[in-house]
């Protein structure tokens, strides 16, 4: 681990970014144009004095997804991030491990999008990355570990994700997961990361099975979803769908079919966080 170096490098790229970059406001009494160690600390879920002890060269070693919550937050190019693991001592993530980061590019998008709700997904369901919109909208869902990472598993092994889309909707839904699956199974045919999700479940689900066997094939585009929020309602979602080139992530963006939607997230956008659970049954993000 090169602690100078590193605490070099992540106050370069503290400085060097502008809240706006990251929605946030510069605010009246900003004294820089970089981001506060409490911003950064805010936007990648640590304490602030760790982010002090990083830049001060006093830290112990960050672990692997400490470095990838950071390279989120100070928007780090993939090479960028790359050289954060490199000066923290660790190996930069193989090519799956990168595909569960997002990359840089949507990231920035995400903030560019201010109040629309907008998420990061990979071709399996994780969310990697919400804006703030997309945060009060669902929850935080971007530190779910283990099988509960993928939407299709919580759909198809925990009542409450689905108890957030109107009953006469679930059908078709779990139906769209499912090709979608199909689908990424095709394209990573062999790999072990799909086969042994697609092999839990079935060992879990009968209802996956009944659609698993049907052979149904679709990839995730525009769609128009209802969605049961726990605090103002039903909100009826077009969701526009725009996937990289190697089809490896997504860039999922909701909008609001109508006006009486439009109404209810700007509410939503009122309540801010205040209250808000730290993960509530979740509207379906795909």
């Amino acid at each position: 681990m090169q602690r100078d170096q590193l605490a070099d490098f992540l106050r370069r790229r503290r400085e060097a970014i502008r809240p706006a970059e990251v929605g946030l406001a510069d605010g009246p009494r900003r004294r820089t144009s970089g981001l506060r160690r409490e911003e950064v600390a805010m936007l990648a879920g640590v304490s602030v004095d760790y982010v002090v002890r990083l830049e001060q060269s006093r830290s112990s070693q960050p672990s692997p997804q400490l470095l990838g919550a950071l390279a989120r937050a100070l928007r780090l190019s993939d090479d960028e991030r790359d050289h954060l693991f490199h000066l923290a001592g660790h190996r930069p993530p193989p090519a799956e491990g990168v595909a569960r980061m997002a990359r840089a590019g949507l990231i920035r998008m995400l903030d560019l999008l201010g109040d629309t709700p907008a998420l990061v997904l990979s071709d399996l369901g994780e969310i990697l990355a919400q804006n703030r919109t997309a945060l009060l909208l669902m929850g935080d869902q971007t530190s779910l570990s283990g099988d509960r990472r993928y939407l299709i598993h919580r759909w198809f092994t925990e009542p409450a994700t689905r108890a957030v889309c109107p009953p006469e909707e679930q059908e078709r839904h779990a139906r769209q997961l499912v090709a979608d699956l199909r689908a990424a199974a095709g394209r990573r045919s062999g790999d072990a990361t799909v086969t042994g999700l697609i092999d839990r479940l079935q060992a879990a689900s009968a209802d996956f099975r009944r659609l698993w066997a049907e052979h149904e094939v679709a990839v995730r585009r525009a769609d128009r979803k209802t969605l049961l929020h726990p605090r103002v309602g039903r909100l009826l979602m077009d969701c526009e769908t725009l996937v990289t080139p190697d089809q490896g992530q997504q860039l999922l963006v909701l909008t609001p079919a109508d006006a009486d939607t439009r109404e209810r997230l700007d509410l939503l956008r009122v309540l801010g966080t205040q209250e808000f659970p730290t993960e509530h049954p979740q509207p379906p993000a795909q």
